[in-house]
């Protein structure tokens, strides 16, 4: 990919500004008297498709620059712009006048630009809280921004991924708050896989992606390390893992299917596929010390994101997790596909809510003398635990409900799992915690009486657990352990729990990340801690889908003992309301309105690190 010279002016005063680095572009753009005078700076690449693709930053003078020269901290957010295209189709009815008459009517209903929002997460910063820059991404809308990687490292590039579009965007972030683009990855490049959900990221600066949507074309597709699958088309099955290099090139695409087809019975596609597939991968981890790599199946795509009108089958949700062995980088090889168990509240729901149902997401353990993961349920409401991911057939175990954290988030919460909608799970660097996001229970969900639940944040103690290795007893077995916690001495325990909006059912957050930087006293730059005092949350999941958030983005702050707290002092910069409000009139990119924060990282500028 060629990279297109930059300059850069700014709006408002029209005053030249100086080039940043070779290959710096002119670009024009809007400001508003909420954020006047804003700097814009485009990067830009020509992709494989010969076409021109950019970021244009839209940056706040007088918040972009140091303060008593103070290091900055940054959290990153990939977010999308609201627009009639978020419709429910079952809303569509409802908006007013006829579907022409209702994009009149819509408040900011035509598609405008996404963006990565950089916010200062600078503790004790006057602008703390403040939007500093806003990204936008071209020629492209409607990406519908999804996730990023995990964790951040020095020098790594941001890998940010496009649900509908099938993007994949590379960005150098080492001149925080300006953002470069590296690359971009074009659906033509990935044929053998759809709908980009999330990355892990190596030691080497490449990174492995998890396409949850099957090959482009419906029919046969041959990869070229020999694999020849039946797909049944763009956000069907099965998808794929995509290996990038540090410009989002592809070096490798590898099917996550296995030959022989999953179980039929618990794996449905649509339209049906000769030979059955659960193999849909969201969440991705790895442990480059073992040479494995973990991926969570968790739905055949088309039936989430497409304007489902109603899920047709809750065997469309996957209960499946794939290991695999990744010696050879641009090879890996599946080695096992797990069926997650059912647990004790299976038969009191619809299938749908069994606890193995829908797995989201997986997080590997990272010391050296552990070798375990966890796998978590959105529609199932559970916590899975397998002790070795490098075993043939990696046994996994129900560890925990999050019915027995409920009360501990809202004290108005029920104890009932089903439905939570958790989304993101994740270890400490020390494997002490285990970090936990749930949205909470939609009202009616389980019935028409049904009030549902306050969402938020919890921490559990893993300790024992995982140093119990393969001699854990902890199990889920029984109604009143999924309601109060394991009776095993090695089960987790809740250790912390912070609700958002409280009181209100279905509202919390589903990603996140936590801030694994602290400030070197010496050096007076920022390092890398095994014990994060913090995590960032947003509240949005997928508007189509009917699962919409508040979309604020909030900050919880962490005690060495786990406990939780939202913090008070990260408020939005026009309301003075507790979370960065991504509903808004006015960016530093224009009056677009309303926006959907997805996925959030805490980064630093190369100049800030040690």
């Amino acid at each position: 990919m060629a990279k297109k010279k930059w300059r850069g002016r700014k709006l408002g005063s029209c005053l030249a500004v100086a080039v940043l680095s070779a290959g710096l572009l002119g670009a024009s753009g809007a400001t508003t008297a909420a954020y006047a005078d804003v700097q814009v700076l485009e990067s830009a690449v020509t992709a494989v498709d010969g076409k021109r693709y950019w970021v244009r930053n839209h940056l706040v003078p007088d918040l972009a620059t140091k303060s008593d020269g103070e290091r900055k901290k940054w959290l990153l957010v990939w977010a999308g712009d609201e627009n009639i295209a978020d419709t429910v189709v079952k809303d569509v009815k409802n908006l007013p006048g006829t579907i022409a008459g209702g994009l009149n009517k819509v408040k900011n209903a035509l598609p405008g630009p996404d963006f990565l929002a950089v916010i200062d997460a600078t503790e004790g910063s006057p602008s703390y809280g403040k939007v500093v820059n806003t990204a936008t991404v071209g020629p492209l809308v409607e990406n519908e921004p999804h996730h990023m990687q995990y964790v951040w490292h020095k020098g790594d590039t941001v890998y940010a991924g496009a649900l509908f579009a099938a993007v994949t965007y590379a960005f150098d972030v080492s001149e925080l708050p300006k953002i470069k683009l590296k690359g971009v990855s074009l659906p033509t490049q990935t044929l053998g896989g759809s709908v980009p959900d999330a990355y892990w990221t190596l030691k080497d600066g490449t990174t492995y992606g998890t396409y949850m949507g099957g090959p482009v074309v419906p029919g046969p597709y041959t990869y070229k390390n020999g694999q020849t699958v039946i797909g049944n088309g763009f956000a069907g099955s099965p998808g794929a893992l995509i290996r990038f290099d540090r410009n989002g090139k592809v070096l490798s695409e590898t099917s996550a299917a296995t030959p022989q087809g999953d179980n039929a019975k618990i794996c449905e596609n649509l339209p049906t596929l000769g030979k059955p597939t659960c193999a849909n991968p969201h969440g991705i981890q790895a442990r480059e010390d073992l040479n494995t790599l973990v991926t969570s199946d968790y739905a055949e795509p088309r039936n989430i994101i497409l304007d489902p009108v109603k899920q047709p089958s809750p065997y469309l949700r996957r209960p499946t997790v794939r290991t695999w062995d990744i010696s050879d980088r641009n090879n890996p090889k599946l080695r096992a596909v797990s069926y997650l168990p059912e647990g004790p509240r299976a038969k009191d729901y619809d299938p749908l809510f069994s606890e193995n149902r829908a797995v989201m997401e997986v997080t590997v353990t990272n010391l050296p003398g552990h070798k375990g993961a966890f796998a978590q349920t959105m529609q199932g409401g559970a916590v899975f635990y397998t002790p070795d991911i490098t075993a043939k057939r990696p046994r996994w175990t129900q560890v925990f409900d999050d019915g027995a954290a409920a009360g501990k988030i809202f004290p108005g919460n029920d104890a009932i799992g089903a439905s939570s909608n958790g989304g993101w799970i994740q270890t400490s660097p020390d494997d002490r915690f285990l970090y936990r996001a749930i949205t909470g229970r939609q009202p009616k969900t389980l019935g028409p009486d049904d009030p549902g639940s306050t969402g938020g944040v919890y921490v559990l103690d893993i300790s024992k657990l995982v140093a119990a290795g393969t001699d854990f007893t902890c199990k889920i077995d029984t109604r009143w352990e999924s309601e109060n916690g394991g009776k095993e001495d090695d089960c987790p325990t809740v250790a912390g729990a912070a609700a958002i909006n409280p009181g209100v059912s279905g509202a919390g957050p589903h990603w996140g990340a936590y801030d694994n930087f602290v400030l070197d006293p010496s050096s007076g730059k920022y390092v890398e801690t095994q014990s994060p005092t913090r995590l960032a949350v947003s509240n949005y999941f997928v508007a189509r889908s009917g699962l919409d958030g508040d979309h604020k983005v909030n900050i919880v702050k962490l005690g060495k003992d786990g406990t939780a707290t939202v913090d008070r002092t990260f408020r939005d910069e026009f309301t003075g309301q507790v979370g960065v409000n991504f509903n808004r009139k006015s960016w530093p990119h224009g009056d677009f309105g309303n926006a959907k924060p997805h996925s959030e990282l805490f980064v630093i500028a190369e100049r800030d690190l040690r």
